[in-house]
C-alpha cells in the first residue's frame, strides 16, 4: 500500500514539472522575435553600353629597315678622311669618306693628253686628205695614196673616241674616291678608320646606313584568317598598330603593304609586312613589337566589361540586377574580347544593369545595393569574380 502511495505521488510530480516546462517553453516562443530577412550584399554595376568595337588580329612581328646599304669603296687607295659620325642622320648624296684622289687625277690627265695629241694629228691627216684629194683630181696623186690617207683619218677619229672612252672611266674612278651616302638613313658603326687601305674587294665595307623613316614591320598571322585579310583589303588599305613588347604602349600606325606569296609550311602561319612613317623613331631595326591589324570595326554592338562575365557549370552568364534591386542569372553569348571590354552577341539589351563587381557572394534571387559609380563595392573581389572563374 505504501509503494503505490509513492508511486501515485512520483507521477503527480513528473507530470507537474512536465506541464511547467511546456508553459515556460511555449510562452518563450511567443515572445521570440521573428527571423531577421535576408541580408543585402553590396555590389558595382554597370550598364550594357552600346559600341563601335575594332575587330584586331594579334601578332608577334620584327622591325626591319626600310632599306639597308652596306657602303664599300669602288677604287682601291689610301683613306684619307671619314666625314661621318657614328649614328648620325644623312641624306642621300652626303660625303661619308675621302679616298686619295692624286692617283686618279693623274690617270685623268694622261688621258686628256692622249685625246689632244690624237686630235692635233686628225687635224694634220685631214688637211693632209684634203691635198690628196686635190692632187687625185688633178691626176698628181693616185687612188691608192687617197685611200690610204682618208683610212688614217678615220683610225685617228676612232682613237679619239677612245680617248674620250678613256677620260670618262678616269672621271668615274676619280668620282668614286669621293664616297657619298646611296640613301637617307643613319650611320651605323664605323668599320674602318681614317688612314686604312680600301680596297674595292673588301667584304666588310666602311660603313652600314638603314633607313628608319619609312621603317617596316613583318609580322606573322595564322594561315586561316588570309581570307579575311584578302576580302578586306579589297576594300582599302589595313590600319597596323605597333605595341612594345608588353602590349602597354602604342608605338606608331602604319599600313599593311604585303602579304606573302606562301604560306609557311612548318608553321601554318602566313608573314605580312607593314610600313610606318616612324616620325619620333620609336621602332628600331631588330626591334620585337606585337602588332595588331585593324581587320574591321563592328557597329553599334553590345559590349560589357570583360569582367562581368562569369563561367558556371552551364556555361557563361552575368549578374543582371532586376528593379526589385535582386539579380538574375543570365546565360549569355560573347563575341570578340579585347581590352577589358567583351562584345555580348546574345542574352542582353542596351542599358540593362549587370553587376561589374562582388559576384562571388550572389545567389540568383540575391538582392544588392549597387554602389555609386566609382566606389568599390564592400564585398572583397575574389577569384571567382574574374572572367572565366565559376561561382
Amino acid at each position: 500500500m505504501r509503494h503505490k502511495f509513492w508511486l501515485i505521488v512520483t507521477l503527480a510530480l513528473v507530470g507537474i514539472g512536465g506541464s511547467s516546462w511546456y508553459l515556460r517553453h511555449d510562452q518563450s516562443a511567443a515572445v521570440s522575435p521573428p527571423r531577421p530577412p535576408a541580408p543585402v550584399i553590396a555590389v558595382r554595376a554597370t550598364r550594357v553600353q552600346r559600341q563601335n568595337v575594332p575587330i584586331f588580329l594579334s601578332g608577334i612581328g620584327t622591325v626591319q629597315a626600310f632599306n639597308i646599304v652596306t657602303v664599300k669603296a669602288r677604287v682601291d687607295g689610301h683613306l684619307d678622311q671619314v666625314a661621318f659620325v657614328e649614328g648620325q642622320v644623312v641624306t642621300e648624296g652626303d660625303a661619308l669618306a675621302q679616298i686619295d684622289p692624286r692617283p686618279f687625277r693623274a690617270q685623268l690627265a694622261q688621258a686628256r693628253a692622249a685625246r689632244a695629241r690624237d686630235e692635233a694629228m686628225l687635224a694634220n691627216a685631214r688637211l693632209d686628205l684634203e691635198r690628196t684629194s686635190t692632187l687625185a683630181t688633178r691626176e698628181y696623186a693616185t687612188r691608192q695614196t687617197l685611200d690610204t690617207q682618208r683610212a688614217l683619218v678615220l683610225q685617228l677619229e676612232a682613237a679619239i673616241q677612245g680617248d674620250q672612252a678613256t677620260i670618262d672611266s678616269a672621271n668615274v674612278q676619280l668620282g668614286y674616291t669621293t664616297i657619298s651616302s646611296p640613301i637617307s638613313g643613319r650611320t651605323g658603326m664605323r668599320l674602318v678608320d681614317k688612314g686604312n687601305i680600301v680596297r674595292a674587294t673588301d667584304t666588310n665595307g666602311l660603313v652600314v646606313i638603314t633607313q628608319v623613316q619609312p621603317i617596316s614591320v613583318v609580322f606573322a598571322l595564322p594561315q586561316d584568317v588570309l581570307g579575311d585579310i584578302t576580302k578586306a583589303m579589297s576594300a582599302g588599305p589595313l590600319e597596323v598598330l605597333a605595341y612594345n613588347r608588353d602590349g602597354t604602349s602604342r608605338l606608331d600606325d602604319g599600313v599593311l603593304t604585303v602579304v606573302d606569296n606562301q604560306v609557311d609550311a612548318a608553321t601554318g602561319t602566313i608573314r605580312l609586312k607593314a610600313t610606318f612613317d616612324n616620325r619620333n623613331n620609336a621602332l628600331w631595326p631588330g626591334q620585337f613589337v606585337n602588332t595588331r591589324l585593324l581587320l574591321t570595326v563592328r557597329n553599334d554592338v553590345a559590349t560589357v566589361p570583360t569582367q562581368v562575365v562569369q563561367t558556371g557549370p552551364n556555361g557563361i552568364f552575368v549578374y543582371v540586377v532586376k528593379p526589385d534591386q535582386s539579380v538574375e542569372q543570365r546565360p549569355i553569348e560573347a563575341g570578340y574580347s579585347r581590352d577589358g571590354v567583351t562584345v555580348v552577341e546574345k542574352g542582353l539589351a542596351f542599358d540593362e544593369l549587370v553587376v561589374l563587381d562582388g559576384q562571388y557572394k550572389l545567389r540568383p534571387g540575391t538582392r544588392v545595393q549597387v554602389a555609386p559609380a566609382g566606389e568599390p563595392s564592400q564585398a572583397k573581389i575574389s577569384s571567382a569574380s574574374r572572367p572565366g572563374a565559376t561561382p
